[in-house]
């Protein structure tokens, strides 16, 4: 199993500065210490383990080689600015649409060891919730999947990953102010799209007023 390399503060600050002075193998704790965040983000975005690795593989080498441009605040946030935008560079060469399944966009945990997404079926359940949650899942990624790309990265970030808004606005390079509008329009329409599946989801995510479906 893969060991996660753990920094504090002060070594994460000493590792860049000597890692921006071309110490490699200070670049190399860094990798090591942000590899499994990195590769998340990146599955949780292109939906494809192999794809999702190339990706990392790619915010990298592009950290590498532009980390004297790196003038301090949040490291985690500049990486993931980096591999937000290479998922979606290769997402625009694929000419493709993300695949994710909620299901493992969810249960695969930023703090894993393991670049190989969990599922529901980890846990037992009856058939007949089996059933329901994977209809729900897969009714959950069509809707995911309608959306635009500005959308669907303010929702991966916040409403998957866990991100604050600060964190998102620095990843995406837009005010807060643009992060909370995109939020709140994606879940709009998530739940708009979402009714069409309505017998699927709990109470209080159905419209009361099925005339308006």
């Amino acid at each position: 199993m893969r060991r996660v390399i753990m920094v504090t503060v002060m070594d994460e600050t000493a590792l860049i500065q000597d890692a921006q002075r071309g110490d490699l193998d200070s670049f190399n704790r860094l990798v090591l210490a942000y590899q499994s965040l990195v590769f998340n983000v990146a599955y949780r975005i292109m939906g494809e383990p192999d794809l999702s690795a190339d990706a990392t593989q790619e915010a990298f080498i592009s950290a590498f080689r532009n980390l004297k441009s790196f003038r301090g605040g949040s490291f985690r946030s500049w990486l993931m600015r980096i591999v937000t935008n290479a998922c979606y560079d290769e997402l625009r060469r694929q000419k493709r649409r993300p695949s994710t399944s909620l299901e493992e966009l969810t249960e695969f945990s930023e703090g894993s060891d393991s670049q190989e997404p969990d599922t529901f079926g980890t846990h037992e359940t009856s058939p007949e919730s089996a059933a329901e949650k994977s209809e729900l899942t897969a009714a959950i990624q069509d809707c995911i999947n309608r959306l635009s790309s500005e959308f669907k990265i303010v929702v991966v970030l916040v409403d998957v990953q866990g991100y604050d808004y600060q964190e998102v606005s620095d990843v995406i390079d837009r005010p807060i102010g643009t992060v909370k509008s995109r939020l709140a329009r994606a879940r709009v329409k998530l739940r708009d799209c979402l009714q069409r599946y309505r017998e699927l989801l709990p109470a209080s995510f159905r419209y009361e007023d099925e005339a308006l479906l």
